[in-house]
């Protein structure tokens, strides 16, 4: 049986990130507090208490899934943004776009007696179409501890050059078990899946995912976490959720506002503080940078 790399947190992130590249994913051990994951579980159970289960195989009739996190959990926003997450984004996204943003942010309860769920990759949210490119880095943090008895994700480790319709042995699925505060570092191309749960109690993990800037979320973070409540957020989480401009062109808008009364093309980020300041389509840095690979290639 394969085995996931765990590593401190304190571990270099070019040892991380080389894990990564060729595993797909690695654990980094004991990342949060006692006391930073019991705040976090305080902010988020009365919604996952509250949320239906799902209601077939893959979301599963044991299992709930709460999203809003940004706008519901304010932990949540600072997992969002841990520097060493964002910074293996940087390294291992950027590369194939100009911005990356944030994808989902989930609270997924695996209660006793869930099966496991499909062995599945998670950039199969845009189907099959995507080749040639990594459209994600994942995380799930353990709210709890993980076990192969309480559903640890399962893993395929060295997943991610199989053709998509390769299917594992037994033999080749390992299982993310590690601490309460622990998170598994995942890409979108591994193969994994929710493990069952046999035990008698919960097992809940914080799913925040993120993804090149130039496609769809997963989950739509405008609705998700409206102006009234994105303009209350730090900047940076601002621009992370999507209120930015993805790329020189891509992701302005019009205000519908009566004729004169209003710029024409904006950043979505003129929704938040109605400054114009950026031009009509993206900034002067987003076409330096376009310049400078078209110039390079």
């Amino acid at each position: 049986m394969p085995k996931l790399v765990t590593l401190p947190a304190t571990a270099p992130r070019d040892e991380i990130l080389a894990v990564i590249e060729r595993d797909g994913a690695v654990i980094l051990s004991d990342v949060l507090s006692k006391k930073q994951v019991d705040r976090l579980t305080a902010e988020i159970m009365p919604w996952v208490e509250a949320t239906p289960t799902g209601t077939d195989g893959f979301t599963g009739d044991r299992t709930t899934r709460t999203g809003a996190l940004v706008a519901r959990s304010p932990t949540c926003r600072e997992l969002i943004m841990d520097p060493t997450i964002n910074a293996l984004c940087e390294r291992f996204l950027k590369p194939s776009c100009e911005r990356y943003q944030l994808h989902l942010g989930q609270v997924i309860r695996i209660m006793p007696g869930q099966t496991a769920q499909p062995i599945h990759r998670d950039r199969w949210a845009w189907g099959t179409h995507l080749k040639g490119v990594e459209p994600q880095l994942n995380t799930i943090w353990a709210l709890t501890e993980f076990k192969r008895e309480n559903g640890a994700t399962q893993v395929i480790p060295g997943s991610i050059d199989w053709p998509d319709d390769r299917r594992p042995t037994e033999e080749e699925i390992t299982w993310a078990e590690m601490p309460r505060g622990s998170v598994l570092i995942y890409t979108g191309t591994v193969f994994h899946g929710g493990g069952a749960n046999v035990s008698d109690g919960d097992r809940l993990g914080l799913n925040i995912t993120y993804s090149l800037g130039w496609l769809r979320q997963e989950e739509n973070q405008y609705l998700s976490c409206p102006p009234d409540i994105a303009r209350t957020l730090d900047p940076a989480l601002q621009k992370l959720i999507g209120y930015d401009i993805g790329a020189y062109a891509l992701g302005y808008y019009t205000p519908p506002l009566p004729p004169g009364e209003g710029p024409e093309a904006v950043s979505p980020m003129f929704a938040l503080t109605g400054d114009e300041t950026g031009g009509t389509l993206g900034s002067a840095e987003l076409l330096a940078e376009i310049t400078a690979k078209t110039s390079a290639a």
